[in-house]
């Protein structure tokens, strides 16, 4: 498979490369829809919109993920970067997080 880098990708091609992939890996499993849906607590139609548009609320994506044995590829999403120095490290120790947005 082609390496693909993530930061070119426009949501709506992230949305369509991670239907692709599911379906796939359903194949491989060799799930029909029905039985992917069912053992992932999902109905069949939002499995088909979801690998057909990409198109899944985050929600039933996990479940996806789950019933595939795929879940813990999310851990890693959205986690604070690691300190590339002694410095930054300290300077994130000691910063406070804020409350909310100011733009």
């Amino acid at each position: 498979m082609m390496k693909i880098i993530p930061s070119l990708l426009t949501p709506d091609e992230s949305e369509k490369l991670l239907a692709s992939r599911v379906k796939m890996l359903r194949l491989r499993a060799g799930y029909k829809r029905s039985t992917l849906a069912k053992r992932a607590g999902v109905s069949e139609a939002s499995l088909k919109r979801f690998e057909t548009s990409g198109q899944v609320s985050l929600k039933n994506l996990l479940r996806l993920a789950y019933a595939l044995g795929r879940l813990e590829e999310f851990a890693d999403l959205f986690i604070q970067p690691e300190a590339t120095s002694l410095s930054e490290l300290q300077a994130n120790s000691r910063a406070s997080v804020p409350k909310r947005g100011k733009i």
